[in-house]
């Protein structure tokens, strides 16, 4: 299954048994490597490993990958919360110096101190760190899933833009075949017209070997037998991995690279001026393709 590295999925779950709402988002964008930040609720920060681990587990294998899990509370169950006197004390004479500096009206208040969440301590009561998962698992799994969901869609998409790509490149490359075969046959009669018309004027007997010679090393040089076989291996091994259940983008990119390096190759080879021109066409598309390589995971 082909899937892209840019994709987006959420869940959420209101009102579990112990009396939270809970939201997972996950998003994600090209990278060559997993890159997995998870963004979660300071309470249950010590399940970032954990979270990190179970994403990667999932089958999440590359991408920049944003994971943010918000618990809010709505029944205070066994919840207690503190005030760091001294740090908002010290945020309200921070306060009133920045009003006393500048001359601002004076509106400190509850509220306008309470904006500050790092003055309050939220404790919970000791519990099982395996029921603090067991709550948040479920959520995460449904986010998951439809994040996953979005990276097989949007890879499909990319699996038949880029097979449509293939095709045109293949069909170019039957192209520049034809026309090399027809250019080396064409070559050994001007050739030979050029070197009768010489010896004729110079009163000198034609050699025939030496026709054959110049021209097997003029077919020698130019040749791209081996060139366009190997394209042709490497159109079929594209398609091949298309039908793999692995990760397939890196494999894409390598091989992308020997099909260009193939029809560079044939381009620096290339004599005939419609040649270069449809050389030319191929590295289009394949820098197209390209861009869509980079998506895929």
């Amino acid at each position: 299954m082909i899937r892209s590295m840019t994709a987006f999925g959420r869940a959420v779950r209101s009102g579990t048994p112990d009396g939270k709402n809970i939201t997972v988002e996950l998003k994600s964008v090209n990278n060559r490597y997993l890159d997995c930040n998870v963004k979660i609720s300071r309470i249950y920060s010590f399940l970032e490993d954990r979270v990190r681990q179970y994403i990667q587990a999932s089958g999440i294998s590359r991408g920049k990958l944003d994971v943010y899990i918000g618990v809010d509370i709505i029944e205070n169950i066994g919840m207690t919360i503190d005030v760091d006197t001294a740090l908002a004390g010290s945020y309200i004479n921070a306060l009133k110096r920045l009003r006393d500096e500048f001359g601002l009206s004076d509106d400190i208040s509850v509220m306008t101190v309470a904006q500050n969440r790092d003055i309050f301590n939220v404790r919970k009561p000791e519990e099982d760190t395996e029921n603090d998962w067991q709550i948040i698992k479920p959520t995460l799994d449904e986010a998951i899933a439809a994040f996953l969901k979005v990276r097989e869609a949007e890879g499909e998409r990319l699996k038949a833009d880029i097979l449509q790509k293939l095709c045109k490149i293949e069909v170019i490359a039957d192209k520049i075949k034809g026309l090399s075969e027809a250019d080396t046959a064409a070559y050994k009669t001007k050739f030979e017209t050029r070197l009768k018309q010489i010896i004729a004027d110079n009163d000198v007997e034609l050699n025939s070997s030496l026709v054959l010679t110049e021209c097997a090393i003029y077919a020698d040089r130019v040749a791209i037998d081996e060139e366009l076989v190997r394209l042709g291996c490497h159109f079929t091994a594209f398609r091949s991995i298309f039908e793999s259940d692995e990760p397939v983008g890196r494999k894409l990119d390598f091989l992308l690279q020997e099909i260009n390096r193939e029809t560079n190759t044939i381009g620096s080879k290339a004599s005939n001026v419609e040649i270069a021109s449809l050389v030319v066409e191929i590295k289009s598309e394949l820098e197209k393709i390209r861009e869509q390589v980079q998506n895929i995971e």
